[in-house]
């Protein structure tokens, strides 16, 4: 599919709203008829919104949430459906992310997709033919500006704000003769911290959610003749930044932008990623190759108990008499990978009543970490993270809480097929499968405690684990019917699935499911899960293109949902398999044109969702109580009764039949009005928006308080005037204009102390913009 996008009146009827062009399914379609439920974000809602990361589109997308997590991840739903696997790399997202139609294999690597953007794209709901596994909830393709040859162009934009708030970028479209374009992008982002740590010896003002950010693109398309396009192209981004403010919820500062913590983390990401596109007009198909190469360095670190020692000694002691500790600091948590993947597709021609593509995709991922985590009774916990060779008798190697070093291998292959035969000149029936089958091989090990059972060599030795092997059909079946022009109805079936996995812990003999033979521990490996939607909707548009009103409904059947769980053995948590699951809600989405200069827009999503059998999941949280009640506290406690203390900590186990679906807000929405005309020689365009995102559970365990995210709105204004035809603009943007510490998400941290907190959406931010476009 055409990997470029753009706004165009489809007919030529210079409609007043216009027409959005989507590569929805690997094939280039207008938005409104593309039959299924796809929102277009441009650019330009982009700038207005100071959208410079995929958490920013909370509440501008019908059913969309991104919350962020332990370091620098971010899970991303859609209608409730994404990850519950935090901090687990190894997982599929329930969401697929892709650049330019290439899957982003990690979701640390979504942070850097924002560069040259022309629009991203949001498909919602599974997507299992044209996108396959990790599709269960839908899938975001973000689209980059892409050279065109025979056109030279550029842009160059600035801006400053409070924080010490920095935005710029810059790029240039160079024709080379009448067939081969050069396109290069650069933008640096960066501000001052959000939030500080006021805890931290010798630096009481640490910052935290700061921002120091580079990103570049540079892309070569050649077209030597109108059925041939080559599109070579980078992307390359680095930050490096510190921590994430993560806020425990027992922080007693009532400030919620200063956290009483004591440990300087830090965030540095860094991705690259090359890919082609060859495209060959056939005459009556065409064929394409997309090939991509990608990597990913991090390292992370940041205060795992999110207080300074006082605080946590005294919360440990109280909880765990006798046990108490100082801290708990994740000193490294490092990830290297690599994936390499390749599709061919064949499609015909768009015109004409029988459309078809068939294609098939490969994929080869290893994914490496290293993790080091500290806690203890005394000392200040800054501790270094240790090489990977340190020797196993190294003192320092008995500070660990918990040090794993691990390799995940991933193989995946896919083929697809889909057709839409136009049975009348108003009614489509389009049908697709697709065979997907992954396959996952790795070695690890772990220490948890201090004591080790090497003799020699390195302090961390890993050995193969078990692996895993998925093969699964999915498909869609889809109807639509044009009432007018102007009106369409749509029915579909579709299913998607998210592969199985390797839990690395399990697979190394270590929980309760290997030791004790307990069928509800953590297995070795965990199911792959499936959904199954049925969807109904309608796209509108009405007096004269100046109104549009998109409607679906929909319910999905959920299957063996995968969670990040606790094991009655500790430290051997792993990836578990909940039972059923049922979600139902609708989405609404307009825009109206009221005059030559005023517009509004809206959306609004209402979401239900809850299991529907019965499993008996164990909360971390209530597995450390029962340890505790049980006389069994602190590690040295559940090692020295190793037997006693696991069967405590396995009868802590509670059924979750009935509860919500977690990341679901129930209501969800955004409305926005705007106004331009010329005044003077110059355009002027003023925006406000007001965004509400509903509370929502953050766990599937539900536990009151623990697992409530609360609701929050925000506004957003945004004014621009365009002089006349010198090309250049300023432009006003506030957002959270009433500065709301609104709770981007809860999180309870599934290792170490398992601590609970809040992260929060950017306080009020206003930048004042410069811009030159020729």
């Amino acid at each position: 599919a055409d990997t470029a996008a753009d706004s165009a009146d489809a007919d030529g009827s210079n409609s007043p709203l216009g027409e959005i062009v989507v590569a929805a399914e690997r094939t280039n379609v207008t938005l409104q008829k593309a039959s299924l439920s796809v929102t277009g974000v441009t650019d330009d809602t982009l700038n207005k919104s100071n959208i410079t990361e995929i958490t920013g589109l909370n509440g501008s997308v019908p059913g969309l949430v991104v919350a962020k997590s332990g370091g620098g991840e971010r899970l991303i739903s859609i209608r409730g459906i994404g990850s519950e696997t935090p901090e687990n790399p190894n997982t599929q997202p329930g969401v697929s992310f892709h650049v330019d139609g290439v899957y982003i294999f990690n979701s640390i690597a979504a942070n850097a997709a924002f560069i040259d953007v022309a629009q991203v794209e949001v498909l919602r709901g599974p997507q299992g033919t044209m996108y396959g596994q990790g599709s269960t909830g839908g899938t975001i393709n973000v689209v980059s500006k892409q050279p065109e040859p025979g056109e030279f162009s550029g842009s160059a934009n600035v801006g400053y704000g409070n924080y010490n708030l920095l935005k710029a970028d810059a790029a240039l479209n160079v024709p080379i003769g009448e067939t081969l374009a050069v396109r290069g992008a650069v933008q640096h982002y960066r501000h001052d911290g959000y939030a500080k740590a006021t805890s931290v010896a010798g630096d009481p003002d640490y910052e935290l959610d700061d921002a120091d950010e580079w990103g570049g693109k540079l892309a070569v398309k050649w077209q030597p003749t109108d059925r041939i396009s080559v599109l070579l192209s980078t992307i390359q981004y680095k930050g490096d930044n510190n921590a994430a403010a993560q806020r425990n919820i027992l922080d007693p500062n009532p400030d919620k932008r200063e956290l009483t913590q004591d440990f300087p983390g830090k965030t540095y990401i860094r991705t690259q990623l090359y890919y082609g596109v060859i495209k060959f007009d056939m005459g009556g198909a065409t064929f394409s190759s997309i090939t991509s190469y990608q990597k990913l360095h991090s390292n992370l670190s940041w205060d795992g108990d999110g207080l300074n020692t006082d605080l946590f000694y005294n919360l440990t002691n109280t909880t765990q008499p006798g046990a108490g500790v100082r801290y708990d600091h994740i000193a490294a948590w490092e990830q290297h990978t690599k994936s390499w993947t390749q599709e061919y597709n064949l499609a015909s021609d768009s015109d004409g009543p029988f459309r078809w593509i068939v294609g098939g995709v490969y994929l080869h991922s290893t994914n490496n970490n290293y993790i080091n985590e500290y806690r203890a009774a005394t000392g200040d916990g800054l501790n270094a993270p240790l090489p990977v060779d340190t020797p196993y008798n190294d003192p320092r190697v008995s500070t660990f809480t918990y040090a794993e070093l691990s390799s995940i291998t991933r193989e995946a292959y896919a083929g697809y097929v889909q057709a839409t035969l136009d049975v009348t000149d108003k009614l489509s029936v389009t049908a697709g499968a697709r065979y997907n089958h992954d396959k996952y091989s790795g070695q690890g090990d772990s220490q948890a405690g201090p004591t080790t059972d090497k003799t020699s060599g390195p302090y961390l030795q890993p050995t193969p684990g078990v692996g895993t092997t998925t093969a699964r059909v999915t498909g869609k079946f889809a109807v639509d019917y044009d009432l007018s022009p102007q009106n369409m109805l749509y029915a579909s079936y579709t299913r998607g699935f998210k592969p199985g996995g390797i839990n690395s812990s399990a697979s190394q003999g270590n929980s309760s499911y290997t030791i004790f033979g307990f069928d509800s521990g953590v297995k070795p490996t965990f199911k792959p899960e499936t959904l199954d939607s049925i969807e109904v909707g309608s796209k509108n548009r009405f007096f004269g293109n100046t109104l549009q009103i998109n409607a679906s409904a929909f319910y999905y059947f959920y299957k063996n949902l995968q969670f990040l769980e606790e094991d009655a053995v500790l430290f051997a948590d792993g990836i578990s398999n909940g039972p059923k699951a049922e979600v139902f809600g609708a989405e609404f989405e307009a825009d109206w044109r009221a005059t030559e200069h005023l517009r509004f827009e809206g959306s609004l999503s209402l979401l239900h969702g809850e299991f529907k059998g019965d499993y008996l999941a164990l909360n971390p949280t209530a597995a450390d109580a029962a340890q505790v009640a049980a006389g069994f506290a602190g590690t040295g406690g559940f090692y020295g009764n190793f037997g006693p203390a696991t069967f405590a900590r396995e009868a802590a186990r509670q059924n979750i039949n009935g509860n919500k679906i977690p990341k679901m807000p129930s209501v969800q929405g955004s409305a926005a009005v705007s106004w331009t005309g010329q005044i003077g020689s110059g355009e002027f365009t003023a925006r406000a928006q007001y965004i509400y995102r509903g509370k929502f559970e953050s766990r599937v365990f539900g536990t009151p308080v623990q697992d409530d995210t609360p609701d929050y709105s925000q506004v957003n204004l945004f004014a621009n005037y365009d002089f006349g035809d010198t090309g250049f603009r300023a432009s006003v943007t506030v957002t959270n204009v009433f500065d709301t510490n609104g709770v981007n998400s809860r999180f309870t941290d599934p290792y170490g102390s398992g601590q609970i907190s809040d992260t929060f959406i950017a306080p009020r931010q206003a930048i004042f913009s410069v811009g030159y476009k020729f």
